[in-house]
């Protein structure tokens, strides 16, 4: 059996906070979702998808009744979760917790996940950013939801995980106006594509952005492109370039090392 080999990035390391952004190597998921897909809105077969779950949670420290992981609709909403919610899984994009053994998890494939601590107070939180959810809000809702349990913007750190980097995501010129429109400024994030009606768009870029904005003490990406790397990442877009039925998710978690 392939062993669990979560990314993990110093910012959170020297927090002493348990996070990892999870590949998709270690799980029993055959075909196109293999291995370790945790998409319980794919088309796997349910049980794989929930034997991938249980071991993600238990390299947490936990089971999946501990999961704080949101049923994800692209949303600037966060919540909080004073206990794992036991398989219940209310609409949004975003989970803070400061209560210790929840694990707050995204789903990805393509999007940015983002983890979110506050050591000193003792909150983390993980959120799922696609370009709508970055456009819409949800890097300062979640920022706002943390706050409301005792974090300090300027005490958080936060690493936006494996994602589509620019070089692999192009859009229509639309986008940039659109983006122009709802966020000044944030024309730098597109390049001309290889048609003047095309862009390539800068999605971790543009988080990081989102990030500075809200006044996050530091913050980083590490640098992944899914769509880029199949052996190690799910993608939406490769998936569908590829002329797949369906794809995977990678789930990303952070958590609060249990009191001792």
């Amino acid at each position: 059996m392939t062993a669990l080999s979560p990314l993990t990035h110093p910012l959170l390391d020297k927090a002493g906070i348990k996070h990892g952004f999870f590949t998709r190597q270690g799980g029993v998921s055959k075909g196109i979702y293999a291995s370790l897909n945790t998409g319980v809105g794919s088309k796997d077969d349910p049980a794989a998808v929930a034997e991938n779950r249980r071991r993600i949670a238990a390299h947490m420290g936990g089971t999946p009744d501990d999961y704080a992981a949101c049923y994800q609709i692209h949303s600037a909403s966060a919540h909080v979760a004073s206990s794992g919610w036991r398989g219940e899984r209310p609409e949004g994009d975003a989970a803070v917790t400061q209560a210790s053994g929840v694990i707050c998890a995204v789903l990805t494939a393509d999007c940015a996940p983002i983890l979110f601590a506050d050591a000193q107070a003792g909150v983390v939180g993980a959120a799922h950013a696609g370009w709508k959810g970055a456009l819409g809000g949800i890097v300062a809702s979640t920022v706002q939801a943390m706050q409301g349990v005792g974090a300090d913007p300027r005490r958080m750190v936060a690493v936006v995980g494996p994602c589509i980097a620019q070089s692999s995501y192009e859009v229509g010129a639309d986008y940039q106006d659109r983006f122009e429109a709802e966020a000044p400024g944030s024309g730098r994030f597109f390049i001309e594509g290889a048609t003047p009606d095309k862009r390539m768009f800068d999605l971790p870029g543009f988080v990081l952005w989102r990030l500075e904005q809200t006044g996050v003490g530091d913050a980083a990406w590490t640098g992944h492109d899914t769509r880029a790397d199949a052996a190690l990442f799910f993608s939406n877009r490769r998936a569908f370039l590829n002329g797949e039925p369906d794809f995977g998710r990678l789930m990303s978690c952070i958590s609060l090392l249990p009191a001792t």
